[in-house]
């Protein structure tokens, strides 16, 4: 069973400290047995504050997160020093530094202020919480920061935006993991869509649009039925009944990535459940969920997944590959 520890640091908000055990917890397999086991854990051993008032008992210390093959570090409000780039308390540094090299490391909001300041994302992709992403990136130049999206996976590193976009970087890892169709039934025990269009860049203040401006919803929703069909630009502007550069702004506003980009993720998330969920040949695949070819399926799973349509489903598969 994949060994989960969550940090627990003193200001923690109770919400995201509980999210990695409801969703990891939900994650079974075919004959429901569990496939995560989750500790929280404190870097001493010792209860923490939270920030809603009441204190948190600890399972473990930091022997937890020595065993661990993942470590979780939630948000914390009671550490405001790293805003200013100041160094984490010796407990926390010294919890951090027994994990295990190779271990699966996350952040969920601004627990990514804990990894930047122990230098674990230091060059790497990562993000945070829209809203102190400018500070994020004034005290740590050296991390790669996007606020637009709702969680970064750069393989043993993840991190996620605001507050419930941890609940989409859980599915994500259970995801990868396991599979779409395990992902899917965590998410559905959870009452949480599996999977979110677009990114944070929905979510930061933005001038609100008059109630008379169209958006662009129904043609999503009118896309997701023609995803084996080719489906240009121009067509699904013209369905929007909007002007290419006027659909593309608002699409964008709206979703937080291009229409092309937007098609490309939803024709990817069809092809790996068919891949997940069926013996269909890797060609027919690919044109049913839009891609053309198997060339084409080929390339994008490589540059998304980093692996072949075929290898993808040896690994969620075996049985069928």
């Amino acid at each position: 069973m994949h060994r989960i520890a969550v940090l627990a640091l003193p200001g923690v908000p109770p919400f995201e400290l509980g999210m990695p055990s409801r969703v990891f917890g939900s994650a079974m397999d075919a004959e429901g047995r569990p496939l995560y086991e989750v500790t929280v854990c404190t870097a001493d051993g010792a209860p923490v504050l939270t920030d809603a008032g009441f204190t948190v008992q600890p399972a473990a210390g930091p022997e937890a997160m020595a065993a661990a093959d993942t470590v979780i570090v939630p948000p914390t409000h009671a550490m405001p020093e790293l805003g200013r780039g100041g160094p984490l308390p010796p407990e926390v540094t010294a919890a951090i530094a027994g994990i295990r090299p190779g271990t699966r490391l996350v952040s969920i909001c601004t627990g990514s202020y804990v990894l930047a300041a122990a230098g674990l994302l230091d060059g790497r992709p990562a993000t945070t919480h829209w809203h102190l992403a400018p500070e994020f990136r004034r005290t740590y130049p050296t991390v790669k920061v996007d606020e637009e999206v709702l969680f970064v996976d750069d393989g043993d590193v993840l991190t996620s935006a605001g507050v419930a976009a941890g609940v989409d970087l859980c599915l994500h890892m259970i995801r990868r993991d396991h599979g779409a169709a395990v992902a899917n039934r965590a998410a559905r025990i959870c009452v949480v869509p599996p999977w979110r269009d677009g990114g944070q860049a929905q979510y930061i203040d933005r001038p609100v649009p008059e109630p008379t401006v169209a958006t662009t919803t129904a043609t999503r929703a009118w896309a997701l039925e023609r995803l084996d069909t080719p489906l240009s630009l121009a067509e699904l502007a013209d369905h929007a009944r909007m002007s290419l550069r006027t659909f593309t702004r608002r699409f964008r506003d709206e979703v937080g990535m291009t229409p092309v980009q937007w098609l490309t993720a939803q024709r990817l998330e069809l092809a790996r459940q068919l891949l997940e969920t069926t013996d269909l040949p890797v060609d027919l695949v690919a044109h049913r969920a839009g891609f053309g070819s198997a060339g084409s399926l080929r390339q994008h799973m490589r540059a998304a997944f980093g692996v072949s349509p075929i290898a993808y489903r040896r690994t969620f598969q075996p049985a069928a590959a």
